[in-house]
C-alpha cells in the first residue's frame, strides 16, 4: 500500500462490529472501477476464498462462500438452504443472536425446537447430550461467542455431540471467527462476516462449509432466490465470480484486511485482544463497575457492564462519542447494562484512555 495517503481520523470502536479499521484496509478500497465479471476480479475472489478456508479448515474438503450482505444475510442462507420442513433442529437460545436463529427459522416455517439457558452461564452440555441421544434432532445450531453478554458456548464439546448423533452442526461464529481459534473438524457450516475479528469494512457475509455437507444439500427446493447457498456456492466454485453484484471496493478491503491477519496470526491476534480485555477488566474494578459473566466462560472480546446508579446510557454515549469513543447500549431485558467490544485494530493503549474519558464522565 502507498504511503501517500493522508492518514484517517480515527474513531475507536467499542462496539461488536463493525470494527476500528486500519488506514490501509480503509485505502485499499481506492482501486480503478471494474466490472465484477472480469477475470482480474475473479483472482481476487479466489485468495479470499482459499485465505477464509484455510483460517479454519483445508481447501480439499471445505469451501467458503461469499454472500453481499450483512452476517444475517450468511445465516439466514445457511439455515433457509440446508434445513426443510422434513428436519427438526435444536438452537441453543441463550441469547439475543440464538433467538435470531429461531426466527429466521419461523420465518421459513422450519420445525425446531429452542434450548433456552441464561445468556449468563455456561451451558449444561450434559443436557444437550441428552436431547441429541433421542435421535429427534436432525441439526444442532449454537452462536460461539454470544455478544448477548460475552459469554462464549463450547463449540468443541458440542460438535463432538452433534457428530456423535449425526446432526448438522451450523455454528454463527459472527463475533468469534478470526480471533478465537477454530477448527472445522465436527462443524458443517460455520458463519461469519467481513467487519468483526477479520477487520474488514461491513457488507460481506461468509459461510465456510464442509463439502461433503454442501453436496448433500444440491437437490433441496430453494427457499430463497438471492439466498440460495448451493448456487451460490456452485457459481463460485466453478466460475469464480458472483451470482449477482457484489460489494466489489469491499471485497478489495478484506482481501488486504486478511493479509493483515495472516501477517498477524490468529493467535496473536487473540492474545492481543485479550490484553486489551484484562486492561478493561482492571479498569473496571478501578472505577467500581460490575460486569455479568464470570471470566472462566467468558470470550474477553466483550464485556457486558451493569450500569451504576443514575446512570443515562445516551448520556454517556454522546459524552464518549464526542471524545472519539462508541460504546454499545446492553441487550439483557432484565437488567440494566451496557456493552464494551475490544475487537479490532484496538491496543490497551486505547482501552486505557477509553478508560480515562469513563472515568470523566462518571464523575461530572
Amino acid at each position: 500500500m502507498s504511503t501517500h495517503y493522508p492518514r484517517i481520523k480515527r474513531s475507536i470502536l467499542l462496539n461488536p462490529g463493525p470494527t476500528t479499521t486500519t488506514d490501509t484496509v480503509k485505502y485499499a478500497q481506492v482501486v480503478p472501477d471494474i466490472c465484477h465479471r472480469e477475470h482480474e476480479f475473479a483472482t481476487v475472489i479466489q485468495t479470499i476464498l482459499d485465505t477464509l478456508t484455510r483460517i479454519a479448515g483445508n481447501t480439499t474438503e471445505h469451501a467458503s462462500i461469499l454472500i453481499g450482505g450483512s452476517g444475517t444475510a450468511a445465516i439466514e442462507s445457511v439455515l433457509s438452504s440446508t434445513i426443510t420442513d422434513q428436519h427438526h433442529a435444536l438452537v441453543i437460545n441463550n441469547g439475543a443472536y440464538g433467538h435470531r436463529m429461531c426466527q429466521i427459522l419461523e420465518c421459513y416455517n422450519i420445525p425446531y425446537t429452542p434450548y433456552h439457558s441464561d445468556p449468563c452461564h455456561a451451558l449444561n452440555t450434559a443436557e444437550i447430550k441428552k436431547k441429541l441421544s433421542t435421535k429427534k434432532y436432525s441439526h444442532l445450531l449454537t452462536v460461539h461467542h454470544e455478544t448477548t453478554t460475552g459469554l462464549l458456548n463450547d463449540i468443541h464439546q458440542l460438535g463432538q455431540y452433534a457428530h456423535e448423533f449425526n446432526a448438522t452442526f451450523i455454528v454463527d461464529a459472527m463475533s468469534s471467527f478470526g480471533a478465537i481459534p477454530i477448527n472445522m473438524t465436527t462443524i458443517d457450516y460455520l458463519m461469519t462476516s467481513s467487519n468483526k475479528n477479520l477487520q474488514g469494512m461491513p457488507g460481506i457475509g461468509i459461510i465456510i462449509a464442509k463439502k461433503e455437507s454442501l453436496s448433500s444439500i444440491e437437490n433441496i427446493p430453494a427457499k430463497s432466490f438471492y439466498l440460495d447457498l448451493y448456487k451460490q456456492y456452485k457459481t463460485l466454485s466453478t466460475t469464480g465470480i458472483f451470482r449477482f453484484t457484489p460489494p466489489i471496493q469491499t471485497l478489495y478491503a478484506l482481501k488486504q484486511a486478511l493479509i493483515e491477519l495472516e501477517e498477524e496470526g490468529i493467535e496473536n491476534r487473540y492474545q492481543r485482544y485479550i490484553h486489551c480485555w484484562e486492561t478493561l477488566i482492571k479498569g473496571l474494578e478501578r472505577l467500581e463497575l460490575r460486569t455479568l459473566v464470570d471470566h472462566s466462560h467468558h470470550s474477553k472480546l466483550l464485556t457486558t457492564i451493569i450500569e451504576p446508579k443514575g446512570f443515562n446510557f445516551d448520556q454517556c454515549h454522546d459524552y464518549l462519542y464526542e471524545h472519539g469513543f462508541t460504546i454499545y447500549p446492553g441487550k439483557i431485558n432484565t437488567t440494566s447494562t451496557f456493552r464494551i467490544a475490544n475487537i479490532g485494530d484496538l491496543t490497551s493503549q486505547d482501552i486505557e484512555a477509553f478508560l480515562k474519558c469513563l472515568k470523566t464522565y462518571l464523575i461530572k
